[in-house]
């Protein structure tokens, strides 16, 4: 798995995060309502998790390849 974070581009990472990460835009990103619903303790249907796991995972992937990078593990 962390081969597959390497040999992905850094560039393809940043689209991912700032496109099906943010998605859809208007009238918020959805992560956005999302997380304010788990800060507020509404976020409780499976469903809803789901989603928000869906739409944290190109900001995760983003986050462990630029962890990588740093450490010099990563291109």
């Amino acid at each position: 798995m962390l081969e597959l974070i390497d040999q992905t581009p850094l560039l393809y990472a940043v689209i991912a995060a700032a496109t099906l990460g943010l998605a859809p835009f208007f009238p918020e990103p959805h992560i956005v309502e999302k997380l304010r619903m788990l800060r507020t303790g509404q976020l409780k249907r499976p469903l809803d998790i789901f989603d928000l796991l869906l739409h944290l995972a190109p900001f995760l992937f983003l986050a462990v390849k630029l962890a990588r990078m740093a450490a010099g593990a990563g291109g």
